[in-house]
């Protein structure tokens, strides 16, 4: 039985955790459609969807298709407290990455799995 999730109460890192597993699914499935290869072609594949830069990259062209509501929970997981920088990325494409992942956590917690989709296919069309 799943549990209802109360937005107002979510912590805006919660949904960014949820999010980069979300993003990271996508990414695995869009990935294996290329047929038969070894996994370790695939973890190489999946970086290109899954990195702070790539991520930040990826919002400049989702950014125009956002609703007013995706892109205030963008903006809420960008601003949050307690975001760590890692030494990979900088400081602003770490929180434009954290702020994609709160998006995408908060669509599949709303349980609009097809909206986080077209959002996916929109934000890695450049990856082609």
């Amino acid at each position: 039985m799943e549990k209802s999730v109360d937005f107002n109460k979510c912590n805006a890192l919660i949904l960014a955790y949820m999010g980069d597993a979300v993003i990271e699914l996508l990414a695995r499935r869009h990935i294996i459609g290329d047929g038969d290869r070894k996994i370790s072609e695939l973890n190489v594949e999946a970086k290109k969807y899954v990195t702070a830069i790539s991520q930040s990259a990826a919002v400049e062209r989702v950014l125009p298709h956002l609703t007013e509501k995706e892109l205030q929970m963008f903006k809420y997981g960008r601003n949050a407290k307690g975001v760590h920088t890692p030494k990979s990325a900088s400081a602003v494409d770490y929180r434009r990455a954290t702020g994609l992942e709160c998006l995408f956590g908060y669509l599949y917690l709303l349980g609009d799995t097809e909206r986080a989709q077209c959002l996916f296919d929109i934000a890695y069309k450049a990856e082609e």
